[in-house]
């Protein structure tokens, strides 16, 4: 296996698992699981951004350095509108507070103002990875 093949196969990982958090998140919503499905649209998010990264090179452990490279190499770039920053930068906040802030919780009206968002996210960052496996 060469390295665009393996590369190639990360990227496919970190998409799949985009795919999988954002049907996660339908469930859980589904389910009046509100926290969790804020916590799956939030990881639907970064794990395509994730794919996305990768299909540059980029790579990063920590989820601040997958936000800021986000925003480096999409936003500020001008290959995505800056409201897709404010998405996920609202999504890492709300991450945050539902992951290590005690009684935060999240509402029915909230997570569903936050789905139709998030499939439309994962449909935005898709061309992105699609140009890499493409080309």
């Amino acid at each position: 296996m060469n390295t665009d093949d393996s590369k190639e196969i990360f990227i496919q990982y970190w998409w799949e698992k985009a795919q999988e958090s954002l049907a996660s998140a339908h469930r859980e919503f589904s389910a009046s699981s509100y926290m969790f499905a804020m916590n799956r649209i939030y990881y639907a998010a970064f794990y395509a951004v994730s794919a996305a990264l990768f299909s540059r090179g980029i790579s990063f452990k920590k989820h601040s350095a997958v936000r800021s490279a986000f925003h480096s190499e999409f936003v500020k770039s001008g290959k995505l509108s800056a409201n897709w920053g404010k998405y996920y930068d609202q999504l890492f906040r709300d991450r945050q507070e539902g992951d290590y802030i005690p009684l935060v919780d999240f509402n029915e009206l909230y997570v569903s103002t936050q789905l139709k968002p998030g499939e439309q996210f994962l449909a935005t960052i898709e061309p992105l990875i699609k140009d890499y496996l493409e080309s």
